[in-house]
């Protein structure tokens, strides 16, 4: 299986792992429909199991939920320990907001509040690094996020996008094939109404963002975040094909990114 072309991967499923009876994997779930690729939905919390390789899949993707990446329940620890899986067999893997939190603690890094519990609950800015564009360009400027918890770089692993002072790392990659997101690209205006209305008290943290501003938002940025999702899943599919990929394709792209760049910040690009 390990020398699988990424045409013939595109049989194989790819492995979604919920945390709640009633979530679905959203947008991510139907641009990978549309690429070719089944689902195959796992609820640990309700005792699914998870495979003990992933070699019948193409990857896996690890959404959110309303649990913190350090409690202690089983399933919370199952899966943590689980991603261990995909990272020794450098298979595509994708967490998302608790599943990023969850990859960074496998990773050995801090899952933390703020000091001050501020949250980020609504639209918010982003911005990409270096090698952020490298791996693929452009970003969206805002992206929406629905979290409370942070999480630290790991060590070894490739910042790809930062945030703002309070939960300043965004997107990391460890590896060839594990990328975390803070944010939710994923969401729907469907979920998007399900959750500013089931779970409104969210709205009240310190940083959150009213309702109303969710949806006047939504109809600015989320046409970039669409975009984004689609060319992004297709590169992390494809993150699987050649771990051990040389560095001058890497070292172009970089070159890319940075004339993308304005000068001051092109100047800081040196070789890996």
């Amino acid at each position: 299986m390990a020398g699988q072309s990424r045409g013939e991967r595109a049989k194989l499923p790819v492995l979604i792992v919920l945390h709640q009876e009633h979530s679905t994997p959203g947008r991510v779930g139907h641009f990978l429909t549309r690429m070719g690729y089944a689902l195959d939905i796992r609820r640990p919390r309700f005792d699914d199991p998870l495979p003990a390789t992933l070699e019948q899949h193409a990857g896996a993707v690890v959404f959110g939920g309303p649990n913190s990446a350090n409690d202690e329940d089983a399933f919370i620890c199952r899966e943590i320990q689980w991603m261990s899986v995909p990272l020794r067999e450098q298979k595509p893997l994708l967490g998302i907001c608790l599943g990023a939190q969850m990859l960074a603690r496998n990773l050995g890094a801090r899952v933390f509040c703020h000091v001050d519990q501020h949250a980020e609950v609504g639209y918010y800015p982003i911005h990409p690094t270096m090698e952020g564009r490298a791996a693929h360009d452009p970003w969206p400027d805002h992206v929406y996020q629905w979290h409370r918890e942070g999480f630290d770089l790991p060590a070894g692993a490739t910042l790809l996008a930062k945030g703002g002072e309070a939960f300043p790392v965004q997107a990391f990659r460890s590896g060839p094939a594990a990328y975390a997101l803070q944010f939710h690209p994923e969401v729907t205006y469907a979920m998007s109404c399900r959750w500013t209305t089931r779970g409104a008290h969210r709205m009240a943290l310190p940083g959150a963002k009213p309702r109303p501003s969710h949806f006047a938002d939504r109809a600015v940025y989320d046409y970039s975040v669409r975009m984004w999702l689609q060319g992004f899943l297709e590169r992390w599919l494809a993150s699987g094909d050649a771990p051990a990929a040389s560095a001058a394709p890497k070292q172009e792209a970089l070159r890319r990114a940075a004339s993308a760049m304005p000068a001051r910040e092109a100047e800081a690009v040196t070789a890996p």
